[in-house]
């Protein structure tokens, strides 16, 4: 990897609909993920699959508008483009139904998704992605090509198994999850430490994963690095709403380590780039270099 632009990424999964009570906007994490990426300089495809509705013709349009290509995007002729019911409670954090089936449930294993994750600097997946069979057994097969495999746990009752958890987390060499993600999957686990430091330590022995990410909303994050950890205590913004945010902190935090950032910057630009997308409607708006400055400034 000699410059910037040589690096590459993969985001595999959802891409769908997020409904609001008043509107409709395009998300799925891996998108999200894959779009903030994209914005950070970093040459990001998507795996994925979409319905021949006008739900899906919109999604198309919008991943060519926003320079993602297109070829490892399946058309799928009998299942429907993917929907979530989106609600906000009074401080602005969100709860999801998710339709299912949907054409991203039926991703299909091709030779050209193959090459794509061969070829790539880091593979990006979640849990949800696994609620089908088809597409899990497709992610377990790519998993087995991937250079630098990233596991956004990314728990959404009922989509997920502990058996599942357990296998994505071992094939991971890179966890992210969130305070209670964490706390469940300890539970389960049998891990029991008395902070959050080390029960990521712990995760991190018993999974084999060198990097262990972990979100705590609006007090910000940790990081733990081949046994290093970094911690960063939130940047205080107003919460307009908090989808999104989540991954546009992956994003940047993958990007800057790609791009060799220490840690510890890289953790501190995921933190203020997640609190300015909360700060914001969608999931996706657009964040500038001048934005992040002006934020870190104030700290």
């Amino acid at each position: 990897m000699n410059d910037n632009q040589s690096l590459t990424a993969v985001c595999y999964g959802e891409v769908l609909w997020d409904v609001f009570p008043d509107h409709k906007t395009i998300g799925g994490a891996p998108l999200n993920v894959a779009l903030r990426l994209k914005s950070l300089g970093i040459d990001t495809a998507v795996i994925t699959r979409i319905g021949t509705d006008s739900n899906g013709k919109a999604l198309t349009d919008y991943l060519s508008a926003n320079g993602l290509d297109l070829f490892n995007v399946q058309i799928d002729n009998e299942h429907k483009t993917g929907i979530v019911n989106v609600a906000l409670n009074n401080s602005g954090s969100a709860s999801y139904e998710i339709e299912y089936p949907v054409a991203w449930d039926k991703i299909q294993l091709t030779e050209r998704a193959v090459e794509l994750v061969k070829t790539s600097d880091t593979f990006v997946f979640g849990s949800l992605a696994c609620r089908d069979k088809i597409s899990k057994n497709t992610l377990l097969e790519l998993l087995e090509f991937a250079k630098f495999k990233v596991f956004d746990v990314n728990l959404r009752p009922p989509h997920y198994s502990y058996e599942l958890l357990l296998e994505l987390m071992h094939k991971a060499d890179f966890i992210k999850l969130n305070d209670e993600e964490l706390l469940e999957i300890c539970n389960h686990m049998g891990i029991s430490a008395s902070n959050l430091k080390n029960r990521m330590q712990l995760l991190s022995k018993r999974t084999n994963s060198r990097i262990i990410c972990l979100t705590k909303g609006k007090n910000g994050a940790a990081l733990l690095v081949d046994g290093s950890y970094y911690e960063n205590q939130g940047y205080k913004v107003t919460v307009e709403d908090t989808v999104g945010a989540g991954d546009s902190f992956l994003a940047t935090l993958i990007a800057k380590l790609l791009q060799k950032s220490t840690p510890e910057i890289a953790l501190n630009h995921a933190c203020v780039v997640g609190a300015l997308v909360a700060s914001k409607k969608g999931a996706n708006p657009k964040i500038s270099l001048t934005d992040i400055e002006r934020a870190m400034s104030k700290q």
